[in-house]
């Protein structure tokens, strides 16, 4: 029973010292707080650069592929927290080298392995690969032309990047058609093409 006692007085005396300290009460809980989100902040960072480092020097063709690569350098996570990782990196799909579909980062976001360095930098701004030739404009209609076969891929990395801007494509083999939204200018819908069509 004294035990009891004593231990109410302690627990009352305690609240009265946060009680008489509102600094130390609120810095307290605050402090660690930031310093868990530093820490998250710096973990998804380095994921983020793993991402990077494995699209550019692999051809990933799967989600599943990527977590297994992502796994063997440490890194654990959902397939959910993938699909956000790649939308944030604005990952796309495009034809690989050998035909099928694989992940392709933007131009800005690649890397290479040098070629006299045992090391990976980052890919300096490359001519425009994407296939575009012009752009044409009538009411809420655009129409992009490409050159052969490079519609299909273009569409779908507009569509890929969900600009609020564009409702929706239409792809051929070298022709895309663009539904703008209602009230949308022309300069605004360039401004956000501009983004994976350096040329345009």
């Amino acid at each position: 029973m004294q035990q009891l006692k004593n231990c109410c007085i302690f627990f009352a005396y305690t609240i009265k010292i946060f009680e008489n300290s509102e600094e130390n009460c609120l810095n307290i809980p605050i402090f660690a707080c930031q310093k868990n989100k530093y820490a998250i902040m710096k973990i998804k960072n380095s994921r983020l650069e793993a991402i990077r480092l494995i699209l550019s020097t692999k051809e990933i063709g799967s989600q599943e592929e990527l977590l297994n690569e992502l796994a063997r350098e440490g890194f654990k996570l959902t397939q959910a927290t993938l699909s956000r990782d790649l939308h944030q990196l604005r990952v796309v799909k495009s034809v690989g080298a050998n035909g099928g579909y694989s992940y392709v980062l933007p131009r800005s976001s690649q890397y290479r392995h040098d070629s006299t360095h045992d090391d990976v930098r980052p890919v300096a701004q490359e001519t425009d690969t994407t296939g575009y030739r012009s752009i044409r404009f009538s009411g809420n209609i655009a129409v992009i032309h490409t050159r052969p076969s490079y519609a299909g891929t273009l569409a779908y990395n507009i569509d890929n990047c969900d600009f609020p801007e564009i409702i929706g494509t239409i792809a051929g083999d070298d022709t895309i058609m663009l539904v703008i939204a209602e009230g949308v200018s022309r300069t605004a819908v360039l401004r956000v093409l501009k983004t994976i069509i350096p040329s345009i």
